[in-house]
């Protein structure tokens, strides 16, 4: 494997995380950040503008690493993993890079706590790799219809007013946007526009949506646990779509939160994290 050179980058202090960096493929140096010890749960990052998994997870894997070893990583085309030469994005390949995360730290099996696009990638994990994971936690599952404020999420603005505006639809509590959060996120995106890698992400995203919906068959069948999380008001993805997946997946429990958009590990952060602490605990993920 060909040695790639670990770019001068530090996450800001406001997110309050450690940097590592790891070859997942010749080429490709997926950057993540890693909290605790025992059961492994890969944290998987949704898509909005400028996103990465410190913008994401920063209020949740300090207290959710009490619980097991939690892994949050960039993905490919996202945040700061740099990217093997003529890289191709979209649903599978970003379940792929997942498991060669989980192939070079060595981990044969894993919970998924996954946000919007993350939570779509989680299922489409379950639907490729079954015999890797142990179970899922989605909120806001992505891969829903391009519709209302969805559409809008497909052409993102890259200035600070565009992100707020971004920002904004995630949450009822528009205090949670404040200027220093609008301007990491302006200054992720940035980095995701060096090489128009931004415009082949959203495109590859927005294609699968239409080519490779999740097979509701398969997840019929599907035996780990899920539990399914979704804000009342999120206008991102319509609560509709937590209720689809509710009636096709045999073992997945719901946790509604109300007065809540899509950011649901942001704008509820203290509930979202004691809900999915007993979750995973009352089903053997600990620490030892």
């Amino acid at each position: 494997m060909t040695t790639t050179e670990i770019p001068a980058y530090i996450t800001d202090d406001f997110f309050g995380l450690e940097d590592k960096w790891i070859e997942t493929a010749d080429g490709e140096l997926t950057h993540y950040h890693e909290l605790g010890e025992g059961t492994p749960i890969l944290f998987l990052h949704g898509s909005g503008t400028g996103v990465t998994a410190a913008a994401n997870w920063w209020l949740n894997l300090p207290v959710l690493s009490e619980q097991g070893r939690c892994i949050a990583i960039d993905s490919i085309g996202y945040g700061q993993s740099v990217v093997a030469p003529n890289t191709e994005y979209g649903i599978k390949e970003w379940v792929r890079h997942a498991v060669r995360v989980l192939d070079a730290l060595g981990i044969e099996k894993t919970w998924i706590v996954g946000n919007s696009l993350g939570g779509w990638l989680a299922f489409q994990f379950a639907i490729d790799f079954p015999e890797r994971l142990l179970g899922i936690v989605s909120m806001g599952t992505g891969g829903a219809k391009l519709t209302g404020a969805l559409a809008g999420h497909s052409n993102p603005n890259l200035t600070e007013a565009g992100i707020r505006k971004t920002l904004e639809l995630f949450v009822v509590d528009k205090s949670l946007v404040t200027d220093e959060l609008v301007s990491l996120r302006y200054q992720s995106a940035l980095n995701d526009t060096a090489s128009d890698r931004l415009a082949e992400v959203v495109a590859a995203r927005d294609r699968d949506r239409t080519e490779l919906p999740l097979d509701f068959d398969v997840l019929s069948r599907l035996d780990v646990p899920v539990l399914l999380i979704h804000g009342v008001q999120d206008v991102v993805i319509p609560v509709s779509r937590t209720w689809e997946l509710l009636n096709v997946i045999p073992n997945a429990d719901v946790h509604i939160f109300s007065q809540c958009g899509h950011w649901s590990q942001v704008e509820r952060a203290e509930e979202f994290n004691t809900v999915i602490t007993q979750y995973l605990s009352a089903r053997g993920v600990s620490r030892s």
